[in-house]
């Protein structure tokens, strides 16, 4: 029945095109196609199949991250209130995902991440593998590696042989990216995960270094060295990155400013440094051809932001995310009918929430100008400040938070906002005692604190001053966390081009891959 009424409705769109004098291609695109729905009903699809595909994926984004940072751009004054407009929020489509995997309500990037690129569940950590076999708490065993299905970036290359670039602010075999090229039980195999991607034939990786380059223990062959055994052009600095073209061949561009491995924190960013945005702009460049290209582009440090409970760094990282996407909006523009741009979460990080116990009905986020610096960017001024002198006291390090955070200790300026103390800079008795205790936790470079469990409600693992001053200035501009690690709420998404109307409405994280399988018009 269903061959029967795929040939009638060809036969009438042949019809249609005789009588008008168009051709078929001309008045229904190549791209229009008979599907079956999910409720067995069939319809025609029109529009082009997008020839460019750009799917940025912001880890750790959820509807709060994005919101925080309207409010940090907009305009906070009372009865004058307003939002900033991120640039993807302008997009035609815009529908929202649930995140859990085949274990938990509250997933890892491994198993989202899959459920994007490949359309199934996972267990947390794994990637890219169905899971057949064996879970116990949060280890796999027998896990069966035949079940490898493709990738929407795998199966783009081979099928309609499209180049494909993956780009990311953190490493680029850390869970997200490896999720569109490698199939592993554990997201932990960084070496293995390195090989595949040295395999994969993309022909653009662009943004951070490698985890474990060396392998686990440090005795195995240079990454990168595979990575030029295996064609790649291997680029570290920026006069280099900036001379890549699509006449250069496979390509693996290196931020030449690194920390871990990962590009700065976009607040800690010098002026020169390359962006995330400079690496999308020339991911263009690298894989501009006649068969069109897919890149996926990941905003990996929102989501290490999230869980340091870092409100500044988050919304700088969603703010230079929102840069990369103009990059791409740019380009639609030139071929605003071959374009298609998906912008999403992963999952979201921390719990981070508009709103806190202590500021009531109001917030004060304009505080967060006062940081002019990331936990990780600060650890590593301590950790410096520490190793000069080591018997340094609190009341000499308050300068310093002053400094970089605005917290102070001193009664409010003439310039202060008034007798809400919640939105002043002025640490209160209390918080001088919590920022004092920390800062001994810090000094001792051991836990003083008897309840471990105390212990990690207060600081998460993280360095203990460091954590305490985030927290105490994230309260002050009413935002609050609820968690060191990731949460479940749904993640929205937006699209904008060619068959973005796909991306309307809520449904399952799996529904992205399947919903770019049908927009590239793959079988």
């Amino acid at each position: 029945m269903f061959k029967r009424l795929v040939s009638a409705l060809l036969l009438l769109v042949m019809m249609v095109s005789f009588v008008t004098g168009c051709s078929v291609v001309s008045k229904v695109s190549l791209a229009s196609q008979v599907v079956e729905a999910a409720n067995g009903q069939t319809v025609l699809r029109e529009g082009k199949n997008p020839k460019y595909i750009f799917m940025f994926i912001g880890d750790g984004m959820a509807a709060v991250q994005v919101n925080s940072a309207q409010i940090y751009g907009g305009n906070n004054q009372h009865n004058n209130m307003e939002l900033d407009v991120m640039n993807f929020q302008d997009f035609e489509a815009v529908g929202y995902q649930t995140t859990h995997d085949a274990t938990s309500f509250a997933p890892d990037s491994a198993s989202t991440a899959t459920a994007l690129s490949s359309g199934f569940k996972t267990w947390s950590g794994t990637i890219g593998l169905k899971p057949v076999g064996n879970v116990s708490g949060n280890k796999v065993e027998n896990i069966n590696s035949n079940e490898v299905p493709k990738t929407i970036a795998e199966r783009l290359k081979e099928e309609k042989g499209m180049k494909i670039g993956v780009v990311s602010s953190v490493t680029l075999n850390h869970a997200t990216p490896a999720a569109y090229y490698a199939h592993v039980a554990s997201r932990n195999d960084y070496y293995d995960i390195a090989m595949q991607m040295a395999d994969s034939g993309f022909d653009y990786f662009g943004g951070g270094s490698l985890g474990q380059r060396f392998g686990k223990n440090n005795d195995q062959k240079d990454a990168f060295e595979v990575f030029k055994e295996k064609g790649y052009k291997v680029v570290e600095t920026k006069e280099e990155i900036l001379a890549l073209n699509n006449e250069s061949g496979k390509a693996y561009a290196v931020s030449p400013v690194l920390v871990g491995g990962a590009m700065p924190y976009a607040v800690d960013n010098k002026e020169g440094d390359l962006t995330l945005a400079d690496f999308v702009s020339k991911g263009i460049d690298v894989l501009d051809n006649d068969n069109g290209f897919f890149m996926m582009v990941e905003s990996g440090k929102i989501d290490w932001a999230g869980h340091a409970n870092d409100a500044k760094a988050n919304i700088s990282d969603v703010i230079a995310f929102e840069e990369s996407i103009q990059v791409a909006i740019d380009f639609a523009k030139k071929y605003p009918e071959e374009t298609l741009i998906v912008v999403t979460g992963d999952h979201e990080t921390g719990g981070m929430t508009i709103g806190q116990a202590t500021t009531g009905y109001d917030i004060a986020i304009e505080l967060l100008e006062n940081q002019q610096i990331s936990y990780e960017g600060f650890d590593e001024l301590l950790d410096e400040i520490l190793e000069e002198n080591a018997d340094i006291t609190y009341e000499e390090v308050t300068p310093i938070i002053r400094k970089y955070f605005g917290l102070k200790n001193e009664y409010l300026d003439s310039d202060s906002k008034g007798d809400e103390t919640y939105m002043a800079l002025e640490l209160s008795d209390k918080e001088v005692a919590k920022m004092k205790k920390a800062f001994d936790e810090t000094k001792a470079n051991e836990r003083i604190e008897e309840d471990a469990e105390e212990f990690y409600r207060l600081y998460g693992g993280y360095t203990p001053l460091t954590i305490t001053i985030t927290h105490i200035l994230n309260n002050k501009a009413g935002i609050g966390w609820t968690s060191y690690a990731h949460t479940g709420v749904p993640v929205p998404v937006y699209a904008s081009g060619a068959q973005a109307d796909l991306f309307n409405g809520a449904y399952d994280n799996t529904e992205v891959y399947h919903k770019l399988v049908e927009a590239a018009g793959l079988q």
